[in-house]
């Protein structure tokens, strides 16, 4: 079973930034999705093995940035501009192919790691 280990969460204003780190990325594509109390976990950003694709919800086009380093096994979520409703645990998740918007299609999950944006 593997298991992804996430951090940098943390307590931020609003306009602020904060980068997330997930690991191992493996040779898995990977997403990052959120989960705010009471409401359902929401995708937030995936990319490719390769990296060279990349996928955005609208919520957080232009603002996040999703990269990885294969050679140090590593995704990294780059959360710029950050407003209070970005506040939510993060989860970094991996599947061994094919790109997704959906919790369900990624089998290996991390912990997550609470990102709080204060106004």
């Amino acid at each position: 079973q593997v298991q992804l280990v996430e951090s940098g969460g943390g307590l931020v204003q609003a306009g602020g930034s904060l980068r997330l780190s997930c690991a191992p990325s493996s040779n898995y594509v990977m997403g990052w999705f959120r989960q705010a109390p009471g409401k359902e976990r929401e995708f937030v950003a995936a990319i490719s093995w390769s990296g060279i694709t990349t996928y955005y919800s609208d919520s957080v086009k232009g603002r996040f940035t999703i990269s990885r380093a294969n050679a140090k096994n590593t995704v990294y979520l780059q959360m710029n501009s950050l407003k209070p409703e970005d506040t939510a645990v993060y989860y970094c998740a991996g599947k061994l192919s094919g790109m997704s918007d959906h919790f369900n299609d990624y089998p290996y999950w991390g912990q997550g790691t609470q990102v709080t944006v204060s106004s």
